[in-house]
């Protein structure tokens, strides 16, 4: 009796079939076993080039001035480019605030080499600088700027003449008193009008910002720095 099918259809279907199978299971099933995963090179941005802070100049910062010995604590001290007792600098004291001349005709900023000049009204404007006729040798100053507070200590007391270009020059110096000095430490001056002490002479002169004839001012020498 004849094969239902040749001799040689068997094979030929089995491997097919298999064929087929291998097919559906994938490439990596006909090839055998998978290579295992490469390792992918991390892609890193690189660090950007360390940018060196721009230096603050303390001249043109804020400041909080206190005298315990005056009951002034905090008052704002702004600083300004120009001269003691300007135009400018009379603005800022007209606010009830105590400004800082700096530059040529001005002082340096807390804590520097050389006079903090520091002016505020002492009748007007709340009179900030009512009581400074109150402070003495060995009184404490406390100027608080960027973080730190710088401590003075009250070395001298003098009297400035507006009428006197000499008497200016001294309250202005870098060395408070001694122009053309070469300043060695860090000082302070801190100035307010001597209104009542003139009024009571019969001196009632003044200038073009209403200032009188003659300033009060306190001469200190830095004694300490801290950290707030």
């Amino acid at each position: 009796m004849p094969l239902p099918f040749p001799p040689r259809a068997v094979p030929v279907v089995l491997a097919g079939a298999v064929t087929a199978l291998l097919a559906a299971c994938g490439p990596s099933a006909a090839a055998g076993p998978a290579a295992p995963p490469q390792p992918v090179a991390a892609t890193t941005t690189p660090a950007p080039a360390p940018v060196s802070p721009v230096p603050v100049d303390v001249r043109t910062q804020d400041s909080t001035l206190s005298i315990p010995a005056a009951g002034i604590s905090g008052l704002r001290v702004v600083p300004y480019e120009g001269t003691t007792d300007d135009v400018p600098g009379t603005r800022i004291q007209d606010r009830g605030l105590a400004a800082s001349p700096y530059g040529k005709r001005g002082g340096v900023g807390p804590g520097q080499v050389g006079n903090f000049l520091v002016t505020a009204h002492r009748l007007s404007a709340g009179g900030p600088l009512r009581n400074l006729t109150a402070v003495g040798t060995g009184d404490t100053v406390r100027v608080t700027v960027g973080g730190v507070e710088y401590t003075y200590e009250i070395v001298a007391t003098r009297k400035t003449s507006f009428r006197s270009a000499q008497s200016l020059q001294e309250q202005r110096a870098a060395v408070p008193g001694s122009p053309g000095a070469t300043p060695t430490q860090a000082m302070i001056t801190i100035s307010t009008c001597a209104t009542p002490e003139d009024h009571a002479e019969g001196n009632f002169w003044s200038d073009a910002q209403g200032n009188p004839e003659h300033r009060i001012d306190k001469i200190g020498v830095l004694r300490g720095t801290r950290t707030t």
